[in-house]
Order: structure tokens, then C-alpha cells, then sequence
């Protein structure tokens, strides 16, 4: 049985900063700038999704953040005090009111064993202390070593225990749209059968008979596969949208996944399925109504929405595409980021090479968004 633990830890006068000048554990290694609390930019979220995996940055983007620089680069990054989260983990100790929340937290490889962990985690708790908070909670730690850092570290203690299992029930019975060849459905039912992803995998739809990820689903023993086309010179677009809606809602989902559908959904599919996410080959903004994303490196680039946004990314000279994970609503590309990364261009790659790179990447934040879905219901 795998477990997550909720770590709490009191915020007494060890986590007072020190005057300016003054040593202390706060202090940063020498050559790193800790910068005071503030809320992350755009470059810093997009650094955290590049070096972390893609799923800290919208955590991030609710809290206040200490960041540490070395030459003026990103090496280590703490979060506190977040606001808006969902997470399961979040609905006990959590809620009162002297509880302030710590994390996410992340140092750069490079720099690890250096007490810059150590000067982060301070100063994050520190700001709580400031806040008003009297106790901190670390979330979510699913780590044994990580529990014995913290308590080393800080002093923290295990105030809650939730099993996985629990936290993920009942397993989401999972409907997946798909219009090609389905190598992010491979991923998916792959974790399902590895027992890495707990949901179950009830049907498959796809609107092109020529799509593999139809002979995938079979080859898997997925229950029910059903193509449905659209020839648009002999029905009408809110008929084929009705009667897609009719073949999913049939299926009973719980959860509905696009992972490479091709065909815009209209507002009455949307709404009729609360849990529905796409994956979108682009790297998209925090903040939905935004036209362009920051990247790691400082730089911007348009928010590659649309059908083709590899494509639209290569013909802009774009240094940098991505993939993200997020809710579905009934503005186009523009629902609540789940996780993201992004994919820096190689110098004269093709859109075949990078797609393959792009593949990898999107395999492991499909995974990754619907754990946090799961998570968060």
C-alpha cells in the first residue's frame, strides 16, 4: 500500500529571518542570490515546468515564491502559501486556520547538497511565520527520505497519512477521443495495465476509420471501440456533433480524454462532461485570456493554439514549442493548465524529429494530468 503523508511543522522563532548582514540558516550558499517572496514570472514558471517535470508551475503561479539565482539563472525555487488548490490531501488539517501551506520546492541538480535547500525551506517558512501562520503543512510527501529530510531540516512531523489507492477511488471509468495513430493512448493504456495509472479504460472513439489508435484500443481488449465520421456534404454539423455526444454519453464516462482529436467540439459536448482534458502540442500561458507564454530563457512566443500548432510554431520560426495538459471549456485551448513543459527547437529540425521528441514529453504529461485530475476530484 502506497501512502502520501501531510507533514506540519511549528513555526516558532527558529524561522525568524535574520537583521541583514547577520549569518544564519537562511542564509544563501555563496555565489546565490535568494530573492525575497514575491509571485513568479513568467520565465521562473516555465524554468520550474522545464526542470521539474511540468506539474509545479500553476502550484507555483497561486503562491508566493523565494527563488534562488546563480549568475542571474534559476538554480531553486520555494513556494508558499498557495490559494485555490484542490488537491484530496488539502480537505483536513489543512483548513484551519493557523495552517499556512508550504510548496512546491525544487533545487537544481547541480546544486543539491550545497544548504541552498535548506536556505529555501527557511526562508519559505519564515514567510508564513510573517504571514500569522503558527504552523506550516508539508503536502503530499510521498517520499520516506523526503520525510526524513524534512524532519531533520525543520523538525516536521507526520500529522496525516492518506493511502493512494483511496485518494484515486473509485477508479474513473475513462473515455478516449482519438483521430490518428495513438501513441498517447498506447501511453495511456500501457500505465493502466502497468497498474501506474488507477483508471479504467471503457472505450475509444475515433472520427476517422484510417486512425490506429482504433486497432490499438483492440489489441488491448478495450470494451467498446466505435468509429464516428463526419461527411460534411451529407449532414449537418450540429447533427454529427449530436450524435457524438450520444455515442460518449452512452459510455458512461467519468473522465473523457482528447489526446490527438482532431474536430472542435461545440458547448453542449463540453458541458455535458465536467472531467475533460486535452492534450495540445504547444506550450500554453498560466493565465487563459493571455495570446503568448513565457519561456525558460526570458523570451515569448505566441500561444500556439489551434489544430496545427507544431506546424503554425516551425512556419513562425518559434525557438520553442511544448506540450500541456489542461481542462477542456468552450473557449478553444484556453481551460485551467493541469501540466505543461516546454521543448526548446533544435537548429534545423524537422517537424518529424521533433514531434518524436515532442511524444516523449506528452507521454509523460498525459500520465501526469490525469493523475492530477484524480487527485483533484
Amino acid at each position: 500500500m502506497r501512502e502520501l503523508c501531510n507533514l506540519v511543522v511549528d513555526l516558532d522563532e527558529r524561522f525568524v529571518a535574520p537583521p541583514d548582514g547577520e549569518r544564519g540558516p537562511a542564509n544563501s550558499p555563496a555565489g546565490i542570490e535568494i530573492v525575497k517572496g514575491g509571485r513568479a514570472d513568467d520565465a521562473t514558471l516555465a524554468w520550474i515546468d522545464q526542470e521539474f517535470g511540468g506539474a509545479w508551475s500553476s502550484e507555483a503561479h497561486a503562491g508566493t515564491t523565494v527563488l534562488a539565482r546563480r549568475a542571474g539563472s534559476p538554480v531553486g525555487f520555494a513556494t508558499f502559501d498557495p490559494h485555490g488548490l484542490r488537491f484530496r490531501w488539502l480537505r483536513g488539517l489543512a483548513r484551519e486556520r493557523d495552517v499556512g501551506l508550504f510548496g512546491p520546492f525544487g533545487v537544481a541538480p547541480a546544486e543539491r547538497g550545497s544548504g541552498l535547500a535548506r536556505a529555501l525551506l527557511r526562508r519559505a517558512l519564515g514567510g508564513l511565520r510573517e504571514r500569522g501562520y503558527a504552523r506550516a503543512l508539508i503536502a503530499g510527501v510521498g517520499d520516506e527520505r523526503l520525510v526524513r529530510y524534512y524532519s531533520e531540516a525543520v523538525g516536521a512531523r507526520v500529522a496525516e497519512r492518506f493511502d493512494v489507492a483511496a485518494l484515486t477511488a473509485p477508479r474513473a471509468r475513462t473515455v478516449v477521443m482519438a483521430s490518428g495513430n495513438g501513441s498517447n493512448l498506447q501511453s495511456v493504456l500501457d500505465a493502466v495495465r502497468s497498474g501506474d495509472l488507477p483508471i479504467d479504460v471503457a472505450g475509444v472513439v475515433a472520427n476517422d476509420a484510417r486512425a490506429f489508435a482504433i486497432e490499438r484500443a483492440r489489441t488491448a481488449g478495450v470494451e467498446s471501440v466505435t468509429v464516428v465520421t463526419w461527411n460534411r456534404a451529407q449532414e449537418a454539423r450540429d447533427d454529427y456533433d449530436t450524435r457524438l455526444l450520444d455515442v460518449v454519453s452512452a459510455l458512461r464516462p467519468d473522465l473523457v480524454l482528447l489526446l490527438g482529436w482532431m474536430h472542435l467540439l461545440d458547448e453542449r459536448f463540453v458541458r455535458s462532461f465536467p472531467s475533460l482534458l486535452n492534450l495540445h502540442p504547444a506550450f500554453l500561458p498560466l493565465e487563459p485570456q493571455r495570446d503568448d507564454v513565457g519561456l525558460p530563457d526570458g523570451s515569448r512566443i505566441p500561444a500556439f493554439r489551434g489544430a496545427h500548432a507544431v506546424r503554425d510554431a516551425l512556419a513562425a520560426g518559434s525557438a520553442w514549442i511544448g506540450a500541456t495538459v489542461h481542462a477542456v471549456t468552450p473557449a478553444t485551448d484556453r481551460g485551467p493548465v493541469l501540466v505543461r513543459k516546454p521543448l526548446h527547437v533544435e537548429t534545423g529540425e524537422d517537424e518529424g524529429r521533433l514531434m518524436q521528441r515532442l511524444h516523449a514529453i506528452e507521454h509523460q504529461l498525459v500520465r501526469a494530468g490525469i493523475k492530477r485530475s484524480l487527485y483533484e476530484r
